[in-house]
């Protein structure tokens, strides 16, 4: 059998082509009858509309991808650990591209390789997305936003360290999250508190220690040299920084990791020590992973909203790409994070 195309939709339900086309890419201004009548015609034949010839039919690509770090997601896919952030970043914008009929491609950069320049201009060129949605660092990257806006590709930078540029911007308070898990932490009676750093070339990594510093400062705590640790975000990292903080003379009652992944290898290093979490050392991390919850004790933990950021970001270029407007300043978009209390946080043992 011929497969089965436009016309044959628009022949079945009796409507015009630029009709069928206007329903099968979701756009507005159509009956709610029409668009059931054409729906139903192309259940009946079948037809599922071919991204090409929807891309050929207009300037539309009906893509939208998804810059991601590769050096970071390599390590975090080698040590099994820490895929959950790339998961919930294609969740929450797969959602919103399969309901707009978008095809949502994640593609990993390279930003420490020389070829970073070029690598990023065959990507558009190739792609000609109709938005890319930016994680960290690419959202702070000057050769990535450099390109996009040459090459005048709409685009949303998630978590930035900058709140300067043309894209929106869809971040959470990374600053008064690491506040509120630290006052946590004194709340419960800590006063000598370890803080492990996250990957230096990510912006996030110096507001969560910004909000440790100025948690304890508040409190009139001191934080001596020594107390805080430079990890990189992953799980080894983590166990041996944590080494690192109970081989102090002092040592902490409690270390607050800028990521679950590095949380957990302070609770294998506690245990490697032959201590307890919470017991000896309570443990707090930053992400609410699901290693987070399946984890013995379950993490202590901030939520941040991954998932409805990617979401919020899809949403945003896809309504760009119909009505192919922008705005005249950038949308700043700030979500709400939670603290997540659980059984690796408890007081400072007598």
């Amino acid at each position: 059998m011929a497969s089965v195309t436009i016309y044959d939709v628009a022949a079945r339900a009796g409507v015009s082509i630029k009709t069928v086309s206007r329903v099968m890419n979701k756009e507005p201004n159509v009956r709610p009858a029409m668009r059931d009548r054409v729906l139903q015609a192309a259940g009946e034949l079948g037809y599922s509309p071919n991204l090409s010839a929807r891309s050929l039919a207009g300037s539309r690509s009906f893509v939208i991808a998804v810059f991601v770090d590769a050096a970071l997601t390599i390590d975090h896919w080698r040590s099994e650990r820490g895929a959950d952030y790339l998961s919930r970043i294609q969740l929450g914008a797969t959602l919103e591209c399969r309901e707009a009929g978008y095809h949502l491609l994640i593609e990993l950069i390279d930003h420490e390789g020389p070829q970073v320049r070029q690598e990023v201009a065959a990507l558009l060129a190739a792609l000609k997305p109709d938005g890319v949605i930016l994680t960290p660092p690419s959202s702070d990257n000057p050769v990535v936003l450099e390109l996009l806006d040459k090459a005048g590709t709409p685009y949303v930078r998630l978590g930035p360290e900058r709140a300067e540029g043309l894209g929106p911007r869809v971040h959470m308070d990374d600053v008064a999250a690491a506040r509120e898990m630290t006052e946590h932490l004194i709340g419960l009676g800590h006063k000598r508190i370890g803080f492990i750093v996250g990957e230096p070339r990510y912006g996030a990594s110096q507001a969560r220690r910004e909000g440790y510093l100025a948690a304890m400062k508040a409190h009139g705590l001191p934080v001596s040299e020594g107390l805080v640790r430079q990890g990189d975000f992953t799980f080894q990292s983590g166990m041996v920084e944590a080494k690192a903080l109970l081989a102090l003379p002092d040592r902490p009652t409690a270390i607050f990791a800028s990521n679950d992944d590095m949380a957990l290898g302070c609770v294998a290093a506690i245990a490697e020590a032959g201590l307890m979490t919470p017991g000896d050392v309570s443990v707090a991390g930053f992400d609410d992973s699901p290693s987070s919850r399946f984890s013995r004790p379950q993490l202590t933990t901030v939520r941040q909203p991954v998932a409805e950021m990617s979401s919020v970001a899809a949403k945003l270029l896809i309504a760009r790409a119909k009505t192919n407007e922008t705005a005249e300043r950038p949308e700043d978009i700030l979500l709400p994070f939670e603290l997540i209390h659980r059984a690796s946080t408890a007081p400072p043992p007598r």
